[in-house]
């Protein structure tokens, strides 16, 4: 069974610009249910999937940040190309720290990095279980019995882990650069998320050089906090974050 890979959406909904970004081993479907709420709301909004994301596993182990940075780079363009000068960027996990270096790489208006790592402490083996699930998923949904999945992902931990390591550099890189992120930000963790370092939204918080900053923690949400059980408060949060910005119009 071929399974359909995801695609990049552009929501069009005003004159007001987003750029979504979606997590590690996820897609665009990440972020969808955020910005079809944008949407409602009046803002267009993009959210590109990054190479190597959404096709078999064995894909995904030959990219690195820098190929997910060309995503991000297309993605921004792609809102520039279709006449936006005013853009303000969130992501999710690996999508929260290429908001960031966005948001010291572009003129934004703003930065919403959501569950975005700063620790690289025991994060390759986290990343490594995270790619083996995804890769037994992908399986399954391709229609392979368990003795086939269980023959590939035997084959499949042979593959050299550079992409997981590629993720800890660019988690030092953004670290580094923190202070170099002087827009408006809205910080965003949630209190059940047991993927990242649990003081990770207060150490962005602490380190941006943002005067108008704030940290929002969310008691019954994981990693994938757009998608769990307060993602109804958090979209009108971000809602409430982006209104609040200087847009021209």
């Amino acid at each position: 069974m071929r399974v359909v890979p995801p695609k990049s959406f552009t929501f069009e909904g005003g004159n007001r610009a987003v750029l979504l970004l979606h997590g590690f081993t996820g897609s665009s479907a990440d972020v969808r249910m955020m910005g079809r709420f944008l949407e409602k709301k009046g803002y267009t909004v993009h959210a590109p999937v990054y190479k190597g994301h959404g096709v078999p596993p064995e894909e995904l182990m030959e990219t690195d940040y820098h190929d997910w940075w060309e995503d991000v780079k297309a993605g921004m363009n792609e809102l520039k190309e279709r006449g936006f000068d005013q853009i303000a960027v969130g992501g999710l996990s690996l999508g929260g720290l290429m908001a960031l270096r966005v948001a010291y790489h572009y003129d934004v208006l703003g930065v919403i990095p959501m569950s975005a790592p700063m620790s690289t402490f025991n994060n390759a083996d986290k990343l490594y279980g995270d790619v083996i699930n995804y890769a037994k998923e992908f399986k399954r949904l391709e229609g392979k019995d368990q003795d086939q999945i269980d023959k590939e992902i035997m084959e499949f931990r042979q593959l050299p882990t550079d992409t997981l390591h590629s993720v800890n550099r660019l988690i030092r890189e953004v670290a580094d650069g923190l202070d170099m992120v002087h827009v408006p930000a809205m910080i965003v963790q949630g209190e059940k998320d047991d993927m990242i370092a649990e003081d990770s939204a207060n150490i962005i918080y602490e380190e941006i050089s943002s005067e108008d900053k704030q940290i929002k923690w969310y008691p019954d949400s994981p990693h994938v906090i757009t998608l769990g059980n307060d993602r109804d408060e958090l979209n009108e949060d971000v809602y409430q974050f982006l209104d609040g910005l200087n847009w021209s119009k």
